[in-house]
C-alpha cells in the first residue's frame, strides 16, 4: 500500500514515521508513506496557498491551484482521494477496514479557515475524526494512517486484530496480567481457571456489559 499525505507542515510527521509499529511496517516495505508539501505546487511566485474568501468572511481559505496541481501529478487509476474535514463522515473501524483495500490513498490536510469548495471535486470521500475543530488536518491524517496501516497483513499479529475493540461492533473485554492479586485487586477467577470455553463466554458477556455501560450508542446501532 502507498499513502500520500498532502500537508503544509511536513515536519509534523517526522516522529510519527520513525517510531514503533509504523516504522517497522515501512522498513519491511509493507507500506510506503510520502509526506508532500503542497506549497511546492503553488503557481504563485511567493508560493502562496491561501487567500481571502469571495463574499467576505473571517479567515483565509486554501486556494484551488496547489491541490489540483499536486493531485494531477500523483494520482493514478488506483488512487483513492480523501479530504480531511469536520463536515465529513466520522471515521471508525469499519471505514479503516474499507480503506485498507486500496493500493494508493491520498489524504489532503486542510488548514486555515477552510478550503475552496471546488477542491471537493477531486476527492472520493470526505472524512472527519469527530465533531470538533482542529487547526489542521495533520492529526486526523496521523490517526487514519495509523488505523489503516496496522490492518495491513504482516504489520501486527492477526490474532490481536481479530480480538480487539469494534471488530464485532463491541468494545474489547477487560484484560489482566501478573500479578494475580495487587493491592487487594484480584484477577477474575475464570481467567485463572484454564477453562477456555468459560473464558470465551466470560469475555463475550463482558464485551456486551462494557459496551452497554460505556458506549450504549454502539449497542443501539447493533440492534438496528
Amino acid at each position: 500500500m502507498k499513502i500520500d499525505i498532502l500537508t503544509l507542515f511536513p515536519n509534523f510527521f517526522d516522529g510519527f514515521l520513525q517510531e514503533s509499529i509504523l516504522k517497522r511496517a515501512i522498513d519491511k516495505k509493507l507500506v510506503e508513506i510520502n509526506i508532500i508539501n503542497f506549497r511546492d505546487y503553488s503557481p504563485l511566485n511567493n508560493k502562496q496557498v491561501d487567500d481571502t474568501p469571495y463574499g467576505g468572511g473571517a479567515g483565509m481559505l486554501l486556494r484551488c491551484e496547489p491541490i489540483f496541481n499536486c493531485i494531477d501529478q500523483i494520482k493514478t487509476k488506483e488512487s483513492y482521494v480523501v479530504l480531511l474535514s469536520p463536515e465529513g463522515k466520522t471515521f471508525n473501524q469499519k471505514q479503516a477496514n474499507e480503506l485498507k483495500k486500496y493500493k494508493h490513498i491520498i489524504l489532503i490536510c486542510g488548514h486555515y479557515e477552510g478550503f475552496d469548495d471546488r477542491i471537493k471535486t477531486l476527492v472520493d470521500e470526505v472524512i472527519s475524526i469527530g465533531d470538533f475543530i482542529l487547526t489542521g488536518g495533520e492529526i486526523p491524517a496521523l490517526a487514519i494512517t495509523d488505523a489503516i496501516v496496522r490492518l495491513i497483513p504482516g504489520v501486527i499479529n492477526n490474532e490481536s486484530i481479530i480480538s480487539e475493540s469494534f471488530n464485532n461492533g463491541l468494545l474489547d473485554y477487560p484484560q489482566y496480567t501478573k500479578p494475580a492479586i495487587y493491592r487487594g485487586l484480584k484477577v477474575p477467577d475464570v481467567l485463572l481457571s484454564g477453562h477456555h470455553k468459560n473464558i470465551a463466554k466470560y469475555r463475550q458477556e463482558e464485551q456486551k456489559k462494557r459496551t452497554q455501560e460505556l458506549r450504549p450508542d454502539l449497542m443501539e446501532d447493533k440492534n438496528e
